[in-house]
């Protein structure tokens, strides 16, 4: 059976207690009514984005008069006198320091009336924003925010953010302001100015705190034009858990165009992609309806010809068993320039959460990986059977569903003590993660009792001994490691 490549939706966007946005308020006008210092942070916060600030205090503090006298940027005026509503009038955005609900409503329903966003300090039920912790690379600003249920917690992530973004990322983008009219004058396709961008981010990230210069820019403007081009990447998205994703798979998917993904690729890797990239399921199952390879080649090469950046992702490594030289020779023979990223494979994968080495010194001298899947969908005929009995060998075997039962009944034949251990893990570092552990004699019966849904392999070899005697203690460990809470790279 086979089927067309499908377009896949991306995922709506969760709720959010607070739209992320940032007001252009240089030249524009601002109203704070208070004279505590929490209205003159306030006030420092609105100078230091540009803007003329009106403070209407009949007792400004030391700390408001300071900053009349040195102001970030815009002009600071106290007026001495409590405000009104015809001070609202004109302004961009309004701020008010108020020491009961009745004040606050008043505040809040001038502003309202003179059509300005209203913030009421600590008092959220009158705010129409709010101001978050902020890290200050200014252009390049970050505001966090909690919607007011933990302060405290989110200028502790500020302090994290703040040890990860160097200052001079500053200059950096202030560079990218004042060079952006140069490069929309160069009439580049898309292609080529998201590449021009991702090689100067390329060049921030590796420098950050030396000075862009002239001859960055030079740099950036005479870049091979082929690099505009299509291309495509295979990226390896590891056996399911997100965070074994690599760096490099990571900025891949956040680079790409098109995303086209089989069936085993965990949906929480999509999340990695940035939200402009189409996604496209070209779903290799074992045993059901997959799309043809030939047409995924097809596909692959024809939408890099079009220019776009094509990022392959495959379930695993794609150079075990993911027909990774088929497509490397399609793009080659079309002249599209193509790259690799590895993934953490199923087997690696499987054999960490076990904390079991596949090689141990006097016992397993080599690890071997076999398909239990041929071109047929049977058990291959050119299995080295004698391989795969050797007891200094540890085997994994990838694709075993269908022709475990033959492939066991074989090895045996050949030689393989049937009381050698075995264990075969579905769904590997996935919540539904199942291990089943035993003799390799009984391993096809048990995994047919089970019928785990989802992909399975199946590791062989003395290295296991031991393992069969507690599968329900490690089913446990595996169920509670995924209960533990993680950082979402969409969240």
């Amino acid at each position: 059976m086979s089927r067309l490549p499908t377009d896949i939706q991306t995922g709506r966007i969760g709720p959010l207690s607070r739209l992320p946005a940032f007001f252009a308020l240089a030249g524009k006008r601002a109203v704070v009514a208070g004279s505590g210092q929490a209205a003159a942070w306030k006030v420092e916060l609105l100078s230091a984005a540009g803007a003329a600030v009106d403070v209407f205090s009949a007792q400004a503090g030391e700390d408001m008069r300071t900053l009349v006298a040195e102001p970030p940027d815009g002009a600071i005026v106290i007026h001495e006198h409590a405000w009104s509503a015809d001070d609202l009038a004109g302004a961009a955005i309004a701020v008010a320091e108020c020491d009961s609900d009745d004040e606050a409503a008043r505040f809040a329903a001038a502003a309202h009336s003179a059509g300005v966003p209203v913030n009421v300090i600590d008092r959220p039920a009158f705010c129409d924003f709010a101001f978050g912790a902020i890290v200050n690379r200014s252009p390049l600003v970050i505001g966090i925010s909690t919607d007011g249920a933990a302060p405290v917690f989110g200028q502790a992530i500020r302090a994290k953010i703040e040890a990860l973004i160097p200052n001079g990322f500053a200059r950096w983008a202030e560079a990218a302001r004042s060079w952006r009219p140069r490069v929309q004058a160069l009439a580049l396709s898309f292609r080529g100015r998201r590449n021009l961008w991702e090689k100067f981010a390329e060049r921030a990230v590796v420098a950050p705190n030396s000075a862009p210069s002239e001859s960055d820019f030079t740099a950036l403007m005479t870049q091979d034009p082929a690099s505009a081009a299509g291309s495509v990447i295979l990226v390896g998205a590891g056996p399911g858990d997100p965070e074994l994703l690599t760096l490099r798979a990571v900025r891949a998917l956040q680079s790409a165009d098109v995303i086209l993904f089989d069936h085993l690729v965990s949906p929480e890797i999509l999340d990695f992609a940035r939200r402009e990239a189409k996604k496209m399921l070209v779903g290799k199952t074992g045993h059901g309806p997959s799309c043809k390879q030939d047409d995924i080649n097809s596909l692959m090469v024809s939408l890099a010809k079009a220019g776009r950046r094509v990022v392959r992702l495959k379930g695993g490594d794609p150079m075990i068993f993911g027909r990774a030289d088929e497509e490397i020779a399609a793009c080659r023979a079309a002249g599209i320039a193509v790259d690799v990223v590895p993934g953490v494979t199923t087997a690696q994968a499987a054999a960490a959460r076990l904390k079991v080495s596949l090689t141990r010194r006097a016992q397993s001298r080599r690890v071997q990986y076999i398909t239990g899947h041929g071109r047929d969908g049977q058990l291959p005929h050119d299995i080295d059977w004698k391989s795969l009995a050797d007891p200094a060998a540890t085997t994994v075997v990838y694709m075993p569903a269908k022709t475990l039962p033959a492939l066991v009944a074989q090895a045996c034949a050949a030689g393989l003590d049937p009381a050698t251990p075995a264990v075969a893990v579905a769904n590997a570092t996935r919540a539904e993660e199942r291990t089943i552990a035993g003799r390799v004699a009984d391993i096809p019966a048990l995994l047919a009792a089970e019928v785990p849904s989802g992909p399975v392999i199946v590791m062989i070899g003395s290295v296991f001994a031991g393992h069969a005697q507690e599968p329900a203690r490690e089913t446990a460990r595996v169920e509670s490691f995924h209960d533990a809470p993680r950082f979402s790279a969409s969240g």
